[in-house]
């Protein structure tokens, strides 16, 4: 239900965004149109006054097709660079798909999986959030959800420490345990890729690049 909301948002942003262009190359449409009678009726009835009316209503035809190809060319920009981020997240859910192949596979205790569900829940609560902001290109929520990668990034460490300490103190689960580092890191990946759909939006908002600047919390609203 959370996804089909998400999808809906970016769809309907897009929907906006596709109608606007719609409706300015139905106006241009229509000038076009007049200036082709105008252009054929300054010919019919030796015209000239008429005929340079029409050369003048190509400079707005002009103009409004720069208009509509800027305009063309922020849609697709404004999504372009999340696509790849997207496309790895994709890959990362498939690297964890197959180390849990592994997992099943193998035997031993179940140790590492509290660590992956907990970092998991985090993860995706921050990538839902992140493309919630991106669908409404808020930049107010980017920033919000830029602090959370924080505590990700100390979740884990705080499951890398935990999870070798166990590996050290049991070797036999060391097959194992590897399989869930590679989870949790992979996890952790998706955080990252979160946090640059949130620069993303705050980069064409705002047209500030914020990726290398410390991301502090606000509790001033």
């Amino acid at each position: 239900m959370t996804k089909l909301t998400f999808e809906n948002h970016i769809v309907t942003q897009f929907d906006g965004e596709l109608e606007e262009i719609r409706t300015r190359l139905m106006e241009m449409g229509g000038k076009v149109e007049q200036q082709l009678q105008n252009a054929i009726q300054s010919v019919s009835e030796i015209d000239s006054a008429l005929a340079e009316q029409v050369i003048k209503q190509e400079r707005q035809v002009d103009e409004m097709e720069r208009d509509i190809d800027e305009a063309c060319i922020l849609i697709i920009a404004r999504r372009q660079p999340a696509v790849n981020d997207l496309e790895r997240i994709g890959d990362e859910a498939k690297k964890i798909a197959n180390h849990a192949i592994i997992l099943a596979e193998q035997e031993g205790p179940e140790k590492g999986y509290t660590e992956v569900r907990h970092l998991g829940k985090s993860v995706i609560s921050m990538l839902a959030n992140a493309l919630d902001a991106f669908a409404r290109f808020d930049v107010e929520a980017a920033m919000r959800t830029l602090n959370e990668d924080k505590q990700i990034d100390l979740d884990y460490k705080t499951a890398l420490r935990e999870l070798v300490t166990y590996m050290m103190e049991d070797p036999r689960s060391i097959g194992r345990v590897i399989n869930i580092l590679w989870v949790i890191r992979s996890i952790e990946r998706v955080g990252d890729h979160a946090k640059n759909l949130c620069e993303q939006i705050v980069f064409v908002v705002k047209g500030k690049d914020i990726r290398h600047q410390t991301h502090v919390a606000r509790h001033d609203h």
